[in-house]
């Protein structure tokens, strides 16, 4: 009988190994997130290459579009680098920077709960930017050229179910902190005491 639980004890930690080892299987899907940062890089300056050879050719209406999609491009640049970071040293490996002084700020303290809440409130700013964008276009265009009514009130829709959803996400997030806290405290009391 002893032997039977020493072997299933030995099946149990090496499946046990095995499962958190996988986790290394999400370390390339970082790796290429980091690569379509350089790839989204020369979207960057495909665009600002663009406003250079239109910029004293077009109407104001026409630079800010151009300057928007610059904007855009930076904002989805943070999320990636955010999702890039924020996930490998949270779901995979920590990442050691304590150390270095150009160490981001956002990554003090992270963990899954305020990865979620930055990533919701960029998409938010990301959503905000494009809906600035279809609303000049909007204003800018040709009676005959502007978009259907419904997708400018589609965007934003779209744009309030992200600004709901990510204050969703902190007011649990805030609540989950709170629970912890009052249990932390608690336990901290029993200690005391004892």
């Amino acid at each position: 009988m002893g032997s039977l639980k020493k072997a299933f004890n030995g099946l149990e930690n090496t499946f046990e190994a095995f499962i958190f080892w996988s986790r290394w299987v999400q370390a390339p899907l970082y790796g290429g997130l980091a690569i379509g940062c350089f790839l989204y890089l020369a979207k960057f300056f495909q665009e600002l290459l663009h406003l250079q050879h239109v910029l004293l050719l077009e109407n104001e209406a026409k630079i800010m579009l151009i300057v928007l999609s610059l904007v855009d491009i930076s904002m989805v640049m943070n999320l990636v680098v955010m999702v890039t970071i924020g996930g490998y040293s949270i779901f995979t490996s920590k990442i050691d920077v304590d150390m270095h002084d150009d160490k981001p700020l956002w990554l003090d303290g992270l963990d899954a709960g305020m990865l979620k809440i930055k990533l919701a409130t960029s998409l938010a700013s990301i959503s905000g930017v494009q809906l600035l964008k279809t609303f000049v276009d909007y204003r800018e265009s040709l009676p005959g050229d502007k978009p259907p009514y419904t997708d400018v009130v589609m965007e934003v829709a779209i744009h309030m179910v992200f600004i709901f959803s990510a204050y969703l996400l902190a007011q649990t997030e805030k609540t989950v902190h709170s629970y912890h806290s009052i249990g932390h405290r608690h336990q901290e009391g029993e200690e005391s005491e004892g």
